[in-house]
């Protein structure tokens, strides 16, 4: 998973640097249809058709994987490692001893013909899945759920890992990778291991095109716009927008707290400020 970098042939080659996948699987659709589901498209548009996210449209059709981040199954085979274009990290193909296939996300370190466990009383070894209460204080983990049985939600991005701090008979002290401290239900599961991919975060596009198959949109500064459409648009000239700077709708876009308070805010031990 090395990074490589192109001969600057062409002017979008000249930047462009990128994670060599020629280690990865081809997924077999034909024989895996359950796990690949249609996904549809929003344009940055909700339920009424009006654009509430700018930048997002056009890209690529893609295909969706139907990710086990519950981790039903108890045990399965690594049958290969694949590129998943919802994703930043890997996916795994596991297969039951029934014959039934799944997939996880992929930690470093996963290889095919590895056997992948999900229950109580596990040992720690990467991609196994057990609830926290049954992990040693200091276990590396990733795909944490919120909620026993709900699903991982927690630490699901290329490269990044949590780290489990404390135990107790009810709580336990995991620390995020944006060195956030949260409280979690002993009894929720997680996955030992730090995602695949660490070099996700070092990729160049190299030019606009690449963006746009990526479904990423141009940006447009507010000052270039026009009044009706901006708060800094308009003025005679090139103007620099006469007030402090405020998102379209006139909210302030610095400074201000963005983040809404919810009940699982009394679950952050230690805030990722500090």
């Amino acid at each position: 998973m090395q990074l490589k970098q192109l001969k600057p042939t062409t002017p979008g080659q000249r930047d462009r640097v990128y994670v060599d996948r020629s280690h990865l699987d081809q997924p077999n659709r034909k024989q895996n249809k359950q796990l690949f589901q249609p996904l549809r498209k929003t344009g940055g548009r909700n339920n009424r058709g009006r654009i509430t996210s700018f930048r997002k449209g056009g890209g690529h059709q893609r295909a969706y994987r139907v990710v086990d981040f519950k981790r039903k199954q108890p045990q399965g085979v690594v049958r290969a490692i694949e590129y998943d274009p919802n994703r930043s990290c890997w996916i795994a193909l596991a297969e039951t001893p029934e014959g039934t296939c799944f997939y996880i996300l992929a930690p470093a370190g996963l290889k095919k013909g590895d056997v992948i466990q999900s229950g109580n009383e596990l040992d720690a070894r990467v991609g196994n899945a057990m609830p926290l209460k049954d992990m040693p204080v200091g276990s590396i983990l990733h795909n944490l759920e919120k909620l026993p049985g709900a699903g991982g939600i927690y630490i699901r991005s290329a490269g990044c890992s949590g780290e489990l701090i404390q135990k107790g008979p009810k709580y336990s002290r995991v620390r995020l990778s944006s060195g956030e401290h949260i409280l979690v239900l002993s009894l929720c599961r997680g996955t030992i291991g730090t995602l695949s991919n660490p070099n996700h975060k070092n990729e160049n596009l190299g030019k606009a095109g690449r963006a746009r198959w990526l479904g990423r949109r141009p940006i447009v500064r507010g000052v270039a716009m026009n009044p009706i459409d901006h708060p800094h648009g308009g003025g005679e000239g090139k103007s620099s927008g006469g007030r402090p700077s405020v998102t379209p709708w006139g909210k302030p876009a610095r400074g201000s707290k963005t983040r809404r308070r919810s009940k699982a805010k009394t679950f952050i031990v230690q805030s990722r400020s500090h």
